[in-house]
């Protein structure tokens, strides 16, 4: 991980589907450690934070964890504390929960750019002409479909056939026509951003790979991360749902993923 002077939070905060930053948090990027730091209301430094590689560490939100194993990511990247680094990011910002529902409409475009997706007008007008072919795939799989669970259980075929809906839609690639569609599959479609994708590198066939081809060989690279980590993201999951949080697996991987990645 590359060392940046400072991260810029809003730009940060949209591309992950989060609408705010609480009051009194900033994010800041020192020494190619991610940290998540409490603004002191004068504004004369963030002071009383432990930061640890891929780790969020905060004074009066400390929590034990030691029950739940590490995280192991690509490139021999180890995140000991996996809880504690969603915890950090649930308590600096608020994520916005989309429908789950088998409809498609422009509304979900919006919340998509309420995230930093930037979907301009003439590609929402673009992707509304596929709306059949959307709602098509969506009610072919559950709401509640999971990419954490057994790789027979998992709706490949209306999957690859709702990737196939957003082909060759200019300007609409397979980051923004995921972080429409992971909102209404949460459990399911990842948002394969250019982070996302770059962690994913050796399992991404490249822009020039049929739509549908590419997208599904990026959540394939995904799942095997999700399997390789099911333990220890159920674990998470578990602890998070006692504290008042619904997250999925695969959005939970997302976070660690992001928090051992510069923004690109």
């Amino acid at each position: 991980m590359t060392t940046q002077s400072a991260v810029d939070t809003w730009w940060w905060a949209t591309s992950r589907g989060v609408r705010s930053l609480q009051p009194g948090y900033t994010l800041r990027a020192l020494g190619g450690v991610v940290q998540l730091v409490r603004t002191p209301a004068c504004h004369a430094g963030g002071r009383g934070f432990e930061s640890r590689r891929s780790r969020f560490s905060f004074d009066t939100h400390a929590v034990r964890t030691n029950a739940i194993s590490p995280a192991h990511l690509r490139n021999e990247i180890g995140i000991q504390d996996p809880l504690q680094v969603v915890l950090g990011y649930l308590a600096a910002w608020r994520f916005e929960a989309g429908d789950a529902s088998a409809s498609f409409t422009e509304s979900d475009l919006r919340l998509a750019n309420r995230g930093g997706a930037r979907i301009s007008a003439a590609e929402i007008a673009a992707v509304l002409e596929r709306r059949r072919a959307i709602e098509r795939a969506l009610r072919a799989m559950a709401p509640e479909a999971s990419l954490a669970g057994a790789a027979a259980s998992v709706p490949w075929v209306p999957l690859r056939a709702l990737f196939d809906a957003f082909a060759d839609i200019r300007g609409v690639g397979v980051a923004k026509a995921t972080k429409a569609l992971h909102p209404k599959r949460p459990a399911l479609i990842p948002m394969l951003d250019s982070v996302v994708r770059g962690y994913l590198t050796d399992d991404d066939p490249g822009p020039r790979a049929p739509f549908a081809e590419r997208a599904l060989a990026l959540v394939r690279g995904y799942k095997r991360d999700l399997d390789r980590n099911r333990t220890t993201l159920r674990a998470v999951r578990r602890e998070l749902r006692r504290q008042g949080h619904e997250l999925t697996e695969v959005r939970i991987l997302d976070l660690l993923i992001w928090s051992a990645q510069p923004p690109a």
